[in-house]
């Protein structure tokens, strides 16, 4: 449904997956290949609404967030996931500044701290979808521009990340066995998300896309 739909939803998958797999490090890997299969999906849904040219500016940053990522998966989960909650919450102020004094500044100067800020997130913890939907909130963009955006993002950024993974060993036989039985669920939780997107009015769906964000962030903090 992230995917598709309720781009704001997708983080709480993350907790899930540590409590299913009982190790936050391991649960990373063992969430990646559904993240990927979810992403195919998506990419199919919205390949025609993506607006590219959005993330041409944010790529080298997330470069950059993803190298870090990579060195800080060796540091203690307990201080890894707490840190990507406390730099979503600036993130989150950063955006709410912006949408009630535009004059802050520039959209672009966005593009380092949310591009190094998703890179590192989404490489440690698989939790950059806050910072993404507030990057991609702070574009104005249409919902299906929005969603179509972001996952086309995922897609390319989810693969990438598998060679860091299986350095670290974090991706196994055991897990993509796992994995293979998400599969229904992920193919009924897409067409879900699909249906329901366009039956929610932009300016709710702006509101459930901060709401989610602020609640699912929380959630980190476990």
């Amino acid at each position: 449904m992230a995917k598709t739909g309720m781009p704001g939803l997708g983080i709480f998958v993350v907790p899930t997956m540590v409590l299913v797999v009982g190790d936050a490090r391991q649960s990373a890997g063992w969430l990646l290949p559904v993240l990927c299969a979810a992403d195919v999906v998506a990419v199919l849904y919205w390949r025609r609404h993506a607006a590219a040219n959005r993330l041409f500016s944010l790529t080298p940053w997330v470069v950059i967030g993803i190298l870090g990522g990579a060195v800080a998966l060796n540091w203690n989960d307990s201080v890894l996931r707490p840190m990507v909650g406390v730099i979503v919450f600036v993130m989150l102020a950063i955006y709410l500044y912006r949408r009630f004094w535009p004059g802050l500044e520039p959209a672009e100067a966005s593009a380092i701290p949310y591009g190094v800020t998703a890179g590192f997130a989404t490489t440690v913890a698989n939790a950059a979808g806050p910072v993404m939907n507030l990057y991609l909130l702070s574009k104005r963009l249409p919902k299906e521009e929005f969603i179509a955006t972001g996952a086309w993002f995922f897609f390319i950024i989810n693969l990438t990340k598998i060679p860091i993974y299986l350095w670290h060993g974090l991706i196994t036989p055991a897990s993509l066995r796992f994995d293979a039985f998400m599969i229904p669920a992920i193919l009924t939780g897409a067409v879900a998300g699909r249906w329901l997107v366009g039956r929610i009015p932009m300016r709710a769906f702006e509101i459930a896309v901060v709401v989610l964000t602020i609640l699912s962030t929380l959630m980190l903090f476990r």
